[in-house]
């Protein structure tokens, strides 16, 4: 299928071939039939992009700052890596689309195929010819409203949620300032809510329009006709609220609206405008500034909107989802005109011509449409995309594992199942230019992720078919690096199907996955298993080790993962899906120091402050070592992520996050790691080549099985152990 992206690194727009998302539960397939260019947001985008590093820079200053972290955090090499790819991947466009239904995923009984909806999303309703939407983002289009308005729905949402933070009420009057295409939709929202409109723009056609579509005067908002018009309608006062619509760096705005309202109005930022408040001309007024956040509640929400978990309509009665069928209904119902705002429709394959008349300003536009080619969403008719297949691939069943060496000169075919920021920038980097490695495939969920991970890294193939991959018999190996839920189901039908399997961390989330895991192992006769525990393959920590020597007693270690806060809405927050955070991260620490210490832990003992936010985890190991493991997340973010000390014998190992570490012992002799710092490696491309080597050769895996579920099984015992106030034993054989 066809892609509208950009390369935000070089501004480069392309309508890309991309493979066809798969249609997860939850959720639907959706064939597009229109999807509308926000000429405000996207274009902004689209500028952005066509700007220098350091105009890039200057335009996202959030950004910066956070690269700014990233390099105290992990360092310049990594940061770059990590900036570099994102810069230079493909990224999508467009958030507002009409289509019909061809795929229903399991759990969704709202709409059936064949059914026009309209969707919203910027990572759903995209400029694509088939997009997954989840229940929550999408809603039935009602009989009789065109496809090419009910295409409007976003953006309607995003107009009426702005409008219900206004609060209005009959008989009051409003000024709208900015008259782009959600400045057009509020001002027809506020007349068919009884109130009366001012409007303020600079371009005389807009000012036009708005008036045509019900505002009782516009202008220009200097001119004396906006306030002529809010003094003749307010008898003096000024307008009971001001709806701010407008863009760009300029002040005026804000100002206008403190001017023009009346004592205690109300004040909504709709738009992306500056707010440098008159502090005075504020406080005089008392006037109340309110924000409206996109199209209602639920937006940035991932357990609304990606879980389906609606909220309850006693408690929130606008949620996203119902703004956007109450838009619907408003157009189908004649209250809201949205055929005048429609300035162009352009094919879909004119999409590149289309984004660059726009930027340049030869084509004028309150509102452009992309047209889609193939069956007419009015009939809904059309080939249905292709359905996921579920049957299990080929078994190998029984016996001994088979694990023959490859012949002499013939790479190590690899697939990668997921090709997320991990991936792209931790492992895929080594993988792709080491010798006699073949990147045979990528599979991922959404199409897009798949084509940037063949173009970047060379995968001869993407697609979105995990079963044809697993059934592929050329591929040697497949690694596994999506969300956490889905790493032991992953695992264990690539175990079936007789490959070489790399789970980046967690293995399991409970410990029947863990036992499902094992029992595969045993029922297929396949233990080439790797899970992404990279720590022990660090140089630097394997050079200390070396240094430290053996010993005869037993150690105590202790081990402060400073993790930091995580940014609002990432999925790792999502716990009842993905796991904790420490059940998908403490697998690291925990297999380092069973590492260091050379056993696995006999039991585990967790403690937590109140809402489990920084965690002290103690191990007991068999010779009476110990290790204490404290993960927090309320620490200074500028302070090392990772340090770690291990004594013992009277010695003591010192690693300070994998950038120098020394060893110490009674003879005051000493060795210690160069001064100069070192590149954070943290033994990735390490553990990658020992994998490769393994899967060439036949040889064991790099880490036995044993440990590796010995590891798991005191990472869960973790959230036992809180969730029962006492230590936890690792008994019998894991």
């Amino acid at each position: 299928m066809k892609q509208v992206v950009q390369n935000y690194r070089s501004g480069e727009l392309a309508v890309l071939d991309v493979p066809v998302p798969g249609c997860k539960p939850g959720g639907v397939l959706v064939r597009t039939a229109y999807s509308l260019i926000s000429t405000g947001t996207e274009l902004m985008k689209v500028s952005e992009a066509g700007m220098s590093m350091l105009g890039k820079a200057r335009s996202r200053p959030d950004q910066v700052a956070k690269v700014m972290q990233s390099v105290t955090a992990n360092g310049v090499p990594a940061t770059y890596r990590k900036v570099m790819g994102k810069l230079d991947s493909y990224t999508p466009l467009g958030y507002s689309l009409c289509g019909v239904v061809e795929q229903v995923g399991a759990g969704v009984d709202d709409v059936k195929v064949g059914d026009l909806v309209a969707c919203a999303g910027n990572e759903h309703a995209l400029h694509a010819e088939l997009n997954w939407v989840p229940k929550n983002l999408y809603t039935p289009v009602p009989d009789g409203l065109a496809p090419r308005h009910a295409a409007f729905g976003t953006v309607g949402s995003i107009a009426l949620q702005g409008v219900r933070q206004g609060e209005p009420q009959l008989g009051e009057v409003a000024l709208v300032v900015g008259l782009g295409l959600i400045g057009q939709l509020v001002v027809q929202l506020l007349t068919a809510s009884g109130v009366r409109v001012v409007g303020a723009d600079p371009d005389p056609a807009r000012c036009e329009l708005a008036v045509r579509l019900g505002a009782v005067a516009c202008g220009d908002p200097g001119s004396a006709v906006v306030e002529g018009a809010v003094a003749e309608l307010t008898g003096g006062h000024g307008v009971d609220q001001v709806y701010l619509a407008a863009g760009g760096g300029s002040n005026q705005p804000v100002e206008l609206a403190a001017r023009l309202s009346r004592d205690r109005g109300r004040v909504v930022d709709i738009g992306k405008c500056r707010l440098d408040l008159p502090w005075n001309a504020y406080y005089e007024k008392e006037l109340d500034v309110r924000f409206s956040r996109s199209y209602g509640p639920g937006r940035y929400d991932p357990e609304y909107e990606l879980e389906g978990r609606d909220y309850p309509i006693g408690y929130v009665r606008w949620t996203e989802r119902r703004n956007l069928a109450c838009f619907l209904d408003l157009l189908a119902r004649g209250s809201v005109d949205v055929e005048p705002l429609v300035s162009h429709v352009a094919d879909f394959d004119d999409a590149v011509e289309t984004y660059r008349r726009l930027k340049d300003g030869e084509l004028k536009a309150v509102t452009a449409l992309f047209r889609y080619p193939g069956p007419t969403a009015d009939t809904g008719t059309g080939a249905r995309a292709e359905a996921p297949a579920v049957a299990v691939p080929a078994v190998r069943r029984g016996g001994e594992p088979s694990a023959p060496a490859r012949p002499a000169g013939s790479p190590v075919r690899l697939a990668f199942v997921g090709a997320g920021n991990y991936a792209t920038s931790m492992l895929l980097p080594h993988l792709a230019r080491r010798e006699g490695v073949e990147l045979s495939a990528v599979v991922t969920t959404t199409a897009l992720s798949a084509a940037n991970a063949k173009r970047k890294f060379g995968f001869t193939a993407a697609t979105t078919d995990l079963d044809a991959v697993l059934g592929d018999p050329s591929v040697d190996a497949v690694f596994v690096v999506t969300r956490h839920s889905s790493h032991a189901e992953l695992t264990r039908r690539a175990l079936l199907a007789g490959k070489a399997v790399f789970v980046e961390k967690p293995l399991a989330l409970t410990e029947d996955e863990l036992a499902g895991v094992l029992a595969t192992v045993e029922e297929s006769g396949n233990d080439r298993l790797q899970v992404g525990f990279n720590r022990r393959f660090a140089p630097l920590l394997r050079e200390a080790r070396e240094r430290f020597g053996a010993r005869t007693g037993p150690a105590s270690l202790r081990y402060l993962v400073n993790a930091g806060r995580l940014a609002h809405g990432s999925w790792y927050l999502q716990q009842n899906t993905e796991g904790s955070r420490f059940i998908g991260e403490g697998g690291h620490f925990i297999d380092t120091a069973n590492w260091l210490l050379g056993a696995d832990p006999v039991s585990v003992y967790a403690l937590a402050t109140p809402g489990n936010e920084d965690l002290q985890v103690v191990l007991r190991y068999p010779d009476g070592s110990t290790a204490t493991i404290s993960y927090v997340t309320t620490g200074a973010p500028g302070f090392p992520k990772e340090t770690l000390d291990l004594v013992a014998d009277g010695k003591v190992l010192r690693l300070d996050d994998f950038v120098r570490a020394s060893v110490h012992d009674g003879s005051r002799r000493r060795w210690g790691s160069s001064r100069l710092p070192r590149a954070r490696d943290k033994g990735q491309s390490a553990e990658l080549a020992a994998f490769v080597r393994a899967v060439r050769t036949g040889g064991p895996m790099p880490v036995p099985l044993e440990s590796l579920a010995a590891t798991t099984a005191a990472t869960l015992a973790v959230r036992t152990g809180l969730a029962h106030g006492a230590p936890v034993t690792l008994a019998g054989p894991r």
